[in-house]
């Protein structure tokens, strides 16, 4: 835009008024009083693991609104009538790169520009975005953008949120688009405990009776090795569980790490095991011509095991699951694509004693000391609990925020949404004792309307 800095004030007062009161009603959302305080940024990577969870705790949305359940359709609509409404009014202009390294403090013609952007996606109120100063109602604005993009809470302006502030509203609006035609197609029956994995966010909800009662960081699979998109029932919890490596990771990753280290498999507490259950010795073993193995490699149970010290079994057809990891310095990154289609949980523990409601394993503590103990324990949910992995680069829950993530694996296309929708199951052949179908359930009460932006 040419006289850019003589316009500045032009725009400010056209986002006055283009934005309707309602976009901007709402304040950011207390964080609760049991988080920890976010811990600075590139801190060493000496600090505990507990401190990294705590990290990547701290950077969640406080809110109790589910970003999947049974309203989460209507609030995305509402959504998108807002963005069209901002499309028709013509967008945002992009941001020159100067804007990166802006923080609290600087001042200049450049924290103009981005004060009116974070206004027209309601981000600011214009009415704290007079003068050029970067001052703390624009740092809550940029921390409450943030959230809505799954950034860190920094209030200043990284590589990340620069690209998330220039991703055109074109983008955004086929984002909720996507979305809404993915929830339209849903088959996932909620129920009132269930829990949700939204894959290009890479974080995890366990939601009862309509209420976020755990909200989890999660890591998921990269775009070469993508999370599936399932619906199925956590059966049970695995403490000390080994793991038996999936052909397709012996061919992709076994293999080639053994042809280049023979002791890979001894250094990972990884056991070769043939018919019969017979363990072979790794030497033995033509890796260099290795094609199609007739054999399975398990890794021994432990701290160091891939799965970490505990598994959420939800059988499925794409054989993933939840789990544990020993790298848990990985949950404090913006950009948690790392695993081969599994999710690994941060705070899994805590999550596996929320699926152990009302019994004797609710308390964390009995989980902590039966993991110590090194011994393997598979524990049996009372009654299984509903799972959806879902893919939502774009959707609003009740809080009145809207949320976008990167549309990782390229799936908001036509094509891509036959694959990314839950869709119902085949209906099993007819049998004559079958009981007759149960009536249909009322439609579910509509919400009450909510302000978004």
């Amino acid at each position: 835009m040419r006289n850019r800095r003589h316009l500045q004030p032009l725009l400010l007062a056209f986002a006055t008024v283009l934005l309707p009161a309602w976009a901007l009603a709402l304040e950011p959302q207390p964080a609760a009083a049991t988080e920890s305080p976010r811990l600075t940024p590139g801190a060493p990577a000496t600090q505990s693991a507990q401190a990294v969870v705590d990290e990547a705790k701290a950077a969640l949305p406080q809110h109790v609104n589910p970003m999947y359940g049974p309203q989460t359709l209507e609030h995305t609509r509402a959504a998108l009538a807002f963005y069209e409404e901002l499309s028709a009014s013509g967008g945002w202009a992009m941001l020159p790169t100067q804007i990166a390294g802006l923080k609290a403090g600087s001042r200049g013609g450049l924290v103009e520009q981005l004060k009116i952007r974070l206004i027209l996606t309601g981000d600011l109120d214009p009415d704290a975005a007079h003068g050029d100063s970067f001052n703390k109602a624009a740092e809550d604005a940029l921390k409450r953008f943030q959230v809505r993009h799954g950034l860190s809470q920094t209030g200043s302006v990284g590589r990340l949120t620069m690209r998330a502030l220039n991703v055109p509203v074109d983008v955004r609006l086929n984002q909720l688009r996507a979305s809404i035609h993915r929830l339209e197609g849903n088959a996932f029956a909620f129920s009132n405990r269930y829990v949700v994995v939204n894959i290009p966010g890479a974080q995890v909800e366990a939601i009862d009776n309509g209420v976020v009662e755990r909200r989890h960081v999660a890591i998921v699979g990269r775009p070469d090795r993508p999370s599936p998109v399932l619906a199925t029932r956590i059966t049970a919890v695995n403490l000390n569980p080994n793991w038996t490596v999936p052909t397709s990771i012996v061919k992709a990753d076994i293999i080639p790490h053994m042809r280049k280290d023979p002791g890979f498999l001894a250094k990972h507490h990884m056991r070769v095991i043939g018919a019969g259950n017979q363990e072979i010795d790794p030497a033995t073993i033509k890796w260099a011509t290795l094609q199609n193995p007739n054999f399975f490699v398990r890794q021994d149970p432990g701290p160091l095991n891939s799965l970490g010290q505990l598994r959420i079994d939800m059988p499925n057809r794409d054989a993933v699951f939840m789990h544990d990891t020993p790298k848990k310095e990985l949950f404090r990154n913006d950009v948690r694509f790392n695993s081969s289609g599994c999710a690994r949980i941060d705070g899994v523990r805590d999550l596996a004693s929320w699926l152990l409601k009302g019994t004797e394993w609710e308390d964390r503590s009995r989980i902590d000391a039966a993991i110590a103990s090194n011994e393997r324990k598979d524990i049996k949910l009372t009654k299984p609990v509903p799972v959806a992995w879902v893919y939502l680069t774009g959707w609003a829950a009740g809080d009145g925020l809207i949320h976008f993530r990167d549309d990782i694996y390229g799936l908001d296309t036509p094509e891509g949404l036959v694959t990314s929708t839950i869709s119902p199951r085949k209906p099993a052949p007819a049998r004559a004792d079958v009981r007759p179908a149960m009536a249909p359930q009322p439609p579910a009460r509509p919400a009450t309307p909510v302000a978004y932006r």
